[in-house]
């Protein structure tokens, strides 16, 4: 029987927005992050962190750099009573990345490629997920995939995304949506 996934985007979703956060003591957690994730743990979703990486295809820090982090956020986040299912992140960048990260990936958003990882390796149902992102490669992954729902946490692009979503200020918003669908 095929499940569903809260697929949440990294920097802007799941933390605040920093710039190449790569160190523990740069984490602030988004507010209503954690309550958003027990409500949709709750509700049977698969929580699912689908993350770009262009610092490390930079060669501002490194992969391992990037599990050591993951690793600090999810002991927080279960402290707080959530487990991740998965974390997915995509280290390569088309133009800005170094040696051999330095290409495009079906996994970088907009591409589908962490989103359809999770549909195979947890039997999910694209069409009954959904994804919580704050840039537009987020809404079009999402959209490309054939996800139930996209939201688009609003503030951080300039101009509004093409696609299909909703936007919202908070988590709030999107954690009231979950309660309203069952």
């Amino acid at each position: 029987m095929s499940q569903r996934a809260l697929f949440l985007d990294r920097d802007g979703v799941v933390n605040e927005e920093v710039g190449y956060l790569h160190r523990a003591e740069e984490v602030r957690f988004v507010p209503g992050i954690f309550s958003l994730c027990r409500t949709a743990i709750a509700l049977g979703y698969r929580l699912i962190v689908v993350t770009n990486q262009a610092g490390i295809a930079r060669g501002f820090y490194t992969e391992a750099d990037f599990e050591i982090l993951m690793d600090w956020m999810r002991r927080a986040l279960h402290v707080e009573g959530i487990t991740l299912d998965a974390v997915y992140h995509c280290p390569f960048h088309p133009e800005h990345g170094i040696g051999h990260y330095r290409r495009e990936h079906e996994d970088r958003k907009p591409g589908t490629g962490m989103l359809r990882r999770g549909a195979r390796e947890f039997n999910l149902s694209l069409a009954d997920s959904i994804m919580i992102g704050d840039r537009c490669s987020d809404i079009a992954a999402a959209n490309a995939a054939g996800l139930r729902q996209a939201f688009l946490i609003t503030g951080t692009e300039a101009s509004a995304c093409t696609g299909t979503y909703l936007k919202i200020e908070t988590l709030a918003e999107a954690e009231r949506w979950l309660l309203s669908q069952g």
